[in-house]
């Protein structure tokens, strides 16, 4: 395994340990290692990120992605899972078994220290169900830890109880108590519904909303620009943040504002071609969105999805750094624009159904 994939600090450390997680994945992955196989792609031929094969995140409703290492069929051990929402009763949904929380929760802590603090700093809401109503969501999952990180004695769940979060949101805000709102955006916009003329703050700098998305089926559809400049004005703040991941990862991609998104070092974003899969278009244009993530270790690192999304093209970073690698490495962006036509409408809206 490379050294620590959480120490990875250049383009090369991440190539590196691309490729050292590929082999190890096609030799402890049964599904992933046919996949592979089924495409006539040998290892030994894979010498770069791009000639990494990318299961389709498909395979996560029908088969076990799982290391052979962690197979309850040769520990006997029960293991943990999340699994994906679905929209309706006869939709099969994904599992995500979980060989290593502790590479779980690593990723979560270092993510948001990267982007935006350390937990311990925050009190945490969550516009969502607790934990114990949805065990096997990721995404409560990950907030659950933060608040146990936090430790503050507010940190709560209120899906069901916008008038106690209203008058908690003033009494911090009077405090001026560094808060983070997490919510999946529907539930976001019902919560303002409640309030159609009230001033949600008195003092916005002390709240971060961070929506996780979840539109679909539930609301007039709109876009993430719109979204985000309703959640603005009800809120009262510009710190509108959003978090971008799923069932079948271990990592999560975060934006500041501006639907623009950043990975942390071991996770990346490639954009293939939505009518040849297996290529990749350039910079700036719209594809279909390829996820590296390599805290995925014990399952699959490699994921093409059903988002539609683009690599941010920006000449000034492309300039500076073009004697830095490493530059460009740490600044690149990318947009999600929504799904490809025809697939399955799924995400975390239905955590509150």
């Amino acid at each position: 395994m490379f050294k620590n994939i959480f120490n990875i600090k250049s383009e090369a450390d991440f190539q590196a340990a691309c490729l050292e997680t590929f082999l190890y994945q096609y030799e402890n992955v049964e599904v992933y290692r046919k996949f592979v196989d089924f495409l006539g792609k040998k290892p030994s031929e894979i010498k770069e990120v791009i000639d990494i094969p990318f299961l389709p995140i498909e395979m996560f409703k029908n088969h076990l992605v799982l290391d052979k290492v962690f197979d309850s069929a040769q520990t006997d051990k029960p293991l943990s899972y999340f699994q994906s929402s679905g929209t309706t009763q006869i939709q099969t949904r994904s599992k995500h078994y979980i060989a290593d929380f502790n590479l779980y929760e690593e990723s979560i802590y270092k993510s948001f220290e990267q982007f935006i603090g350390k937990p311990e700093d925050y009190i945490f809401l969550g516009l969502l169900p607790n934990y114990s109503e949805n065990p096997h969501s990721s995404l409560i999952y990950m907030v659950d830890f933060l608040m146990k990180k936090s430790g503050k004695p507010e940190n709560g769940y209120f899906l069901y109880n916008h008038q106690e979060l209203f008058e908690l949101l003033q009494k911090l805000g009077q405090e001026n108590k560094k808060v983070i709102l997490f919510g999946v955006s529907f539930a976001l916009l019902d919560f303002l519904d409640s309030f159609p003329n009230t001033p949600i703050l008195q003092f916005s700098n002390s709240l971060t909303i961070i929506e996780t998305g979840g539109m679909k089926g539930r609301k007039e559809e709109m876009t993430k620009d719109e979204l985000l400049k309703i959640l603005q004005k009800g809120f009262g703040t510009d710190k509108i943040f959003s978090e971008y991941s799923m069932t079948e990862l271990l990592s999560q991609a975060y934006s500041l504002g501006n639907n623009e998104y950043s990975c942390p070092n071991w996770m990346r974003i490639l954009i293939r071609n939505t009518e040849d899969p297996f290529s990749y278009v350039e910079n700036g244009r719209t594809g279909a969105i390829n996820i590296i993530d390599l805290a995925n270790r014990h399952s699959c690192s490699f994921i093409a999805t059903q988002d539609l999304g683009k690599i941010i093209y920006n000449p000034e970073i492309l300039r500076y750094a073009q004697n830095d690698k490493n530059d460009l490495f740490r600044k690149v962006k990318f947009q999600v624009l929504g799904r490809i036509d025809h697939s399955d409408i799924r995400g975390c809206s239905l955590l509150v159904s």
